[in-house]
Parts: structure tokens; C-alpha cells; sequence
């Protein structure tokens, strides 16, 4: 069993990270938690392949599990459908006793994490993701939300897991699209914190396909060790700024300003979230380059990467461009009408500018 400590603030919760851990779902979520009533989150696409499986697992342990589905894509990150959610439970009888888990990937568990903030003004949540993306980013630091009409995650609660559990094997039923994303997280991590992973994911890539099917012989201790390191990275940067306030946590949406834009421009219907990361990687070295001194060198070696794991580094050219800048401001990044923008000097270090203005990003997304 690989195990990683999170720490932020007061709160500490455990990830475990292995092969098979949602055979024994029930009793490993009994250690942390009791309920006895619980509700599964989960979505139409990963339901029919996990929803019963973990179902039985906690019923066998004594648990009461009520699955609730919901669509499928980020469209379904509401708060009409965190309400509506919500309502089941209480329908079902879950009350401040009982707890929620979120089975799926980024948006599964950034809805199961606001409705467990919200449902009787707070009660327990267990992220069980089920894509690489969620394993090294989402499922850890505690931020949870919903959607609105002008942009993502507007609204929406810091609402720590009381365990998230990452059971490698799920990844193998990935598409391959759907599994490369998460290397796009991988990759701004590396880039914001740790050059030397960035040096590892170069060495991984041949072996991209051999992680995902576990047909590498040692792929899946290869695989847990890259989530591994990822959630230690993302965790020690959450631990300095659990509420994102003194700009350190802010590291962690290097690519995010424009990738969310490029999402939002086609209403999150032409780029899974990774994809969009990538474009907006691009375009942040750009920008880093103008306004950070980001070597020419390390930007072209950041690119040829993302490129090797399949992810986009160049937007289609009837892309409705100027839908990004509409959405632009209603980013979180931007406060008080001023831009918050996340820049590297160097792979391995981030930090926040306050000299990138709205016309460096036009550049930069033109050259996309």
C-alpha cells in the first residue's frame, strides 16, 4: 500500500494509492468512517462499470449506500444539480451522520465535494477518483464548487476529503484521450515545482500506453509512483495556503487562466479539461517568456512534452478566439478588474505577476 499524509491547516486525511482497493472499498472506508448512511455520487459513464461493485462492498461492511447518478460532463457541475442531489439524500434518510462519496472523475468530485459541504451545513466526503487527472490534482486540496454561466468553479466551498483512494486498476478501462489528460497536470506541476519529475515524465512517455493497460511489467508501481509524487507536490503547496490567500496556492492554476477560458469559449464541449490545461500551459510560457525570462529552450522542451502525450498545443483556426477574452474576466484569477496571472522563470518554480495585462494574453492566445 502506498499512503500519502495531507496536510492542511488543521485538517490531516490519508491518500492511498494501490491496485484493487475497490474490492475492499467497504472495510477501508469503515476505519475512517461509520454512517451508517452514505451516499454514492457517481455519473452515467463510470456507474455501470464501478456503481454496484462499491455498492456491495459497503453494504457487506454494514454500510447503507443510497447510488445517485447524474449525468455524465461538465455541463452537469450545477447548482441546480447539487440541489437536486441533495434532495434525493435527504429523500434516501441521510442526515449529519452520514457521509458522501464521490465516484468519477474532476466533475463527480467537485460536485460530491460542494454537496457534502452544503448537506446539513457539512457532513464527511471520500473521493474515489477514477481518471489520472483526478488522482493527481482535483481530489486533493479540499476545493470543491459548481459552474455558472459565466464561468467554472464560481461557486463552490474548501471542503477537505476525510480520505481519498486511488485504485490504479480503474485506469485501465481509460480511453486513451481520457487518460492523457492527466498528464497535463502532471506536467505543471512539474513545471511549477519539481524539475526533476519534469526530466521523469520525459522518461515515461514511450511507456504512456504500457501505464494506462498495465501491460508494462512494471508499469503500475511506475504509475503509483508518479501519483504519488504528484499528490506530495500539490499537498505541500496546498499545506503553505489552504484558503488561497497569500498567493502561494496560486502556483497550482499555472495554465488554468486560459485553459478555463478556452473551455468556457465552447461551452466545454470541444476540449477535456486536460487538453484545455495544455493549450493554456502554452500560452502561460509565452507569456513567462515576455514577462519571466522563461529560456526559449525550456519553453520548446515544455511544449515537445505535452505534444508527446498527445495533448493540443495549438487551437483549431476557426476557434472562436475572441469567446476566450469575454470569459477572461470572470475568472477567479482576476480580482478587483486587476489579473493575478501565474508565470515560470524556470521549470520548477511559479509565481504570481502582477505586470501580465490583458493584451499579453490576447498575444499569446493568437499564437495558439
Amino acid at each position: 500500500m502506498t499512503s500519502v499524509e495531507v496536510r492542511a491547516g488543521a485538517r490531516v486525511y490519508t491518500a492511498l494509492i494501490r491496485s484493487g482497493l475497490l474490492e475492499t472499498i467497504g472495510s477501508t472506508i469503515g476505519k475512517t468512517l461509520r454512517g451508517p448512511r452514505c451516499a454514492i455520487i457517481t455519473d452515467t459513464n463510470v456507474a455501470p462499470r464501478f456503481g454496484n461493485q462499491v455498492k456491495q462492498s459497503l453494504s457487506t461492511a454494514g454500510f447503507e449506500p443510497t447510488l445517485i447518478t447524474i449525468p455524465a460532463g461538465e455541463k452537469t457541475k450545477t447548482f441546480e444539480q447539487a440541489g437536486n442531489t441533495c434532495n434525493r439524500m435527504i429523500a434516501a434518510g441521510l442526515d449529519r451522520q452520514s457521509f458522501v462519496i464521490g465516484l468519477g472523475g474532476g466533475v463527480v468530485g467537485d460536485l460530491s465535494g460542494f454537496v457534502a459541504a452544503i448537506f446539513e451545513r457539512g457532513i464527511p466526503h471520500v473521493q474515489i477518483p477514477t481518471t489520472l487527472l483526478a488522482m493527481v490534482d482535483s481530489s486533493i486540496g479540499g476545493k470543491t464548487g459548481v459552474n455558472t454561466i459565466a464561468g467554472k468553479n464560481l461557486i463552490g466551498a474548501f471542503h477537505h476529503p476525510s480520505l481519498v483512494i486511488d485504485d490504479v486498476d480503474v485506469l485501465k478501462t481509460l480511453p486513451r484521450r481520457e487518460f492523457n489528460q492527466g498528464f497535463a497536470e502532471m506536467v505543471k506541476h512539474a513545471i511549477i515545482a519539481d524539475a526533476a519529475m519534469f526530466a521523469g515524465l520525459k522518461e515515461n512517455v514511450a511507456r504512456a500506453s504500457g501505464l494506462r493497460t498495465g501491460t508494462d511489467a512494471s508499469g503500475t508501481l511506475a504509475l503509483q509512483s508518479l501519483i504519488r509524487r504528484n499528490i506530495e507536490i500539490k499537498s505541500r503547496i496546498v499545506a503553505k495556503d489552504e484558503l488561497d490567500r497569500s498567493g502561494e496556492r496560486a502556483s497550482l492554476n499555472f495554465g488554468h487562466t486560459v485553459g478555463h477560458a478556452i473551455e468556457r469559449a465552447v461551452d466545454y464541449a470541444e476540449f477535456l479539461h486536460g487538453e484545455a490545461v495544455s493549450l493554456g500551459i502554452v500560452a502561460a510560457c509565452a507569456i513567462s517568456m515576455k514577462k519571466a525570462g522563461l529560456p526559449k529552450g525550456q519553453q520548446e522542451a515544455i511544449v515537445e512534452l505535452l505534444r508527446a502525450f498527445d495533448l493540443p498545443t495549438r487551437l483549431p483556426p476557426n476557434f472562436p478566439r475572441e469567446k476566450i477574452f469575454d470569459a477572461l474576466p470572470f475568472d477567479k484569477k482576476f480580482e478587483g478588474g486587476k489579473i493575478r496571472f501565474v508565470v515560470t522563470s524556470a521549470i520548477g518554480s511559479a509565481h504570481l505577476s502582477s505586470d501580465v495585462t490583458k493584451e499579453d494574453i490576447r498575444e499569446a492566445v493568437n499564437e495558439l
